[in-house]
């Protein structure tokens, strides 16, 4: 029997390589759910940032940001009724935290002063769910999917991605933000692994900030 997630609106979050776009679409093959995922590829910047950051940096993530605004204000706003709940492998303050790593001070002061136009339209998430996995394991997953430009991230660009969501996660009081690690973990081929992340999203959680360690 299905587990019953009680939101109606579920973000997956996580670093590189993570396995959030994984998981959401493993759910959306389950359920009869809205599937929002974020459509990295057609972002004709990113390639060029991870070989020159400084050039290419304030364009790519501009261009994620209005593609990301686009597609929430289109699934999430205008949502299927006959959906039982909506999940994304990304949250819009993702445009935030990335621009904050990446972006030089003038270029990130303006950055927010868009963002915060923008974000004033959507829901908060019912849950946040960030999946964590430490940096060597990342890597592993990041070289076997073989994107060709992922090969030039840095261990230490993937570390300063994880330290900004937790410094983000400190201040959430609104709404609950569930950290799962998930280091031993494989539920894309190990199907009790995919069911014990269900059972520990489904749970109820008060605002602010969980953690938990599925050991396998």
């Amino acid at each position: 029997m299905s587990v019953i997630f009680p939101y109606s609106y579920m973000c997956i979050e996580g670093n590189i390589g993570s396995g959030k776009t994984s998981f959401a679409n493993k759910v959306k093959e389950e359920y009869n759910c809205e599937l929002i995922l974020e459509d990295f590829q057609n972002n004709p910047f990113l390639p060029l940032f991870y070989e020159d950051k400084d050039r290419y940096a304030f364009s790519v993530e501009l261009f994620f940001m209005t593609e990301r605004y686009k597609q929430l204000q289109r699934q999430l706003l205008h949502k299927n009724i006959f959906s039982q709940f909506s999940i994304a492998d990304y949250s819009f303050v993702k445009s935030l935290l990335f621009a904050k790593n990446n972006l030089m001070e003038e270029e990130y002061r303006l950055f927010v002063k868009l963002w915060n136009v923008l974000s004033a339209s959507f829901p908060r998430p019912d849950i946040l769910v960030y999946f964590h996995r430490d940096i060597a394991t990342l890597r592993q997953f990041i070289n076997k999917r073989g994107r060709e430009y992922e090969v030039l991230i840095e261990d230490a660009y993937l570390q300063k991605i994880q330290d900004t969501y937790f410094e983000y996660f400190r201040n959430i009081l609104t709404f609950p933000v569930l950290i799962i690690d998930l280091n031993t973990v494989d539920f894309m081929a190990v199907s009790k692994h995919y069911e014990a992340i269900k059972q520990i999203i489904a749970s109820k959680y008060n605002p602010g900030v969980h953690r938990v360690s599925l050991l396998v």
